[in-house]
């Protein structure tokens, strides 16, 4: 919203309201405000506090030293043969 926006709506809330009850209205709207915003904050906290904090998941990866290890354990990477690479090429190529 920019400037004259705002005073646009003030001009209108003066009209309708008049200079006696905008105080009113305003210590209204505030009393409002202050009363949801400190129920929001008593259920939030009320809802933290049933509820045990979860621990975190750790999800770093494993250090370098760790995974030369981890391969030794695994099976061995088979290489295709190069004719079977040719034929692969072939069979990715569009009839002519």
């Amino acid at each position: 919203m920019s400037i004259t926006h705002i005073l646009l709506i003030a001009v209108v809330a003066l009209i309708l309201f008049g200079p006696n009850k905008l105080p009113e209205l305003g210590r209204a709207i505030g009393k409002t405000l202050r009363d949801f915003k400190n129920g929001a904050n008593d259920l939030m906290s009320a809802a933290t506090e049933s509820e045990p904090e979860k621990g975190r998941k750790d999800v770093t990866p494993p250090s370098q030293s760790a995974a030369p290890a981890a391969a030794s354990q695994q099976e061995p990477v088979v290489q295709p043969s190069p004719q079977a690479s040719t034929q692969q090429k072939d069979s990715r190529r569009l009839p002519d």
